[in-house]
């Protein structure tokens, strides 16, 4: 049967994660419900990564074998067809070879944690975006960042529900810019620990409103500690924004 590789774009607000769960809708779910019911078969959509309750994606990409051999084009709009009107759009489907993973084939995903920071709520980012209403400071958020990058033990910022072998990991990209009342917050890693980017975002807040500096992030990190780091950020304002394959 012919493998797909989907690139999907959703809104994580009314689903339970990515993974297909019994506690309620799954984005994999309601993926697999519209192979249903373009192919009549059930089949198995696996992802790149399990984005966890509330967190979107503008760039998830997954996997399937269909029966059909239809052109790309044609499978991306039937299974859009099928989708509605859950709030998951397959943006491009591709023909890819067998050997082809969406998750163990992948060599970089990247994040956006967005922060709306003004007094006023942010009525219009609900579910999108952390409101925080105290001023925060950008520059000394970024330059605290800087800590992350390169290959580290992150067991100060890994859940206790982790499942993943090591805490080792190495982070290629960290920036923290702003634009008027957006802070937005970009990282870039071959993978990532279970809430790692959450971790990282609610120990930066800490930075930001002037709680912490630079020096008692690297202590947090080199504490080895999920206790000593700050607090996990709302699902809302995280959005998987890419997978890249190769290279």
């Amino acid at each position: 049967m012919p493998r797909f590789k989907l690139t999907i774009e959703y809104d994580g607000t009314p689903f339970v994660g990515w993974q297909r769960q019994d506690n309620g809708p799954s984005v994999q779910g309601v993926l697999e419900a519209a192979v249903r019911g373009y192919c009549q078969v059930d089949a198995l959509v696996q992802g790149a990564g399990r984005t966890d309750a509330g967190v979107h994606a503008l760039g998830q990409v997954a996997h399937v074998d269909l029966p059909r051999d239809d052109r790309p084009e044609v499978v991306a709009n039937a299974l859009n067809a099928h989708l509605r009107p859950h709030p998951v759009a397959v943006l491009k489907a591709e023909k890819v070879s067998e050997e082809f993973h969406a998750r163990f084939s992948a060599t970089e995903r990247a994040y956006v944690y967005r922060i709306i920071n003004r007094r006023a709520p942010a009525v219009l980012e609900i579910n999108h975006a952390w409101w925080v209403s105290v001023p925060l400071n950008a520059a000394a958020m970024h330059a605290a960042a800087q800590v992350f990058i390169g290959k580290h033990d992150f067991s100060s910022f890994r859940a206790a529900e982790c499942q993943a072998d090591s805490p080792v990991k190495t982070l290629d990209e960290m920036t923290v810019s702003q634009e008027g009342d957006l802070i937005s917050i970009t990282t870039r890693a071959r993978s990532f620990l279970h809430h790692q980017v959450r971790n990282f975002v609610g120990t930066l807040k800490f930075v930001g409103e002037g709680k912490w500096t630079a020096a008692d992030v690297k202590r947090v990190l080199e504490a080895r500690d999920r206790a000593a780091a700050g607090p996990t950020a709302p699902p809302d304002g995280l959005y998987l924004t890419h997978v890249k394959y190769g290279g």
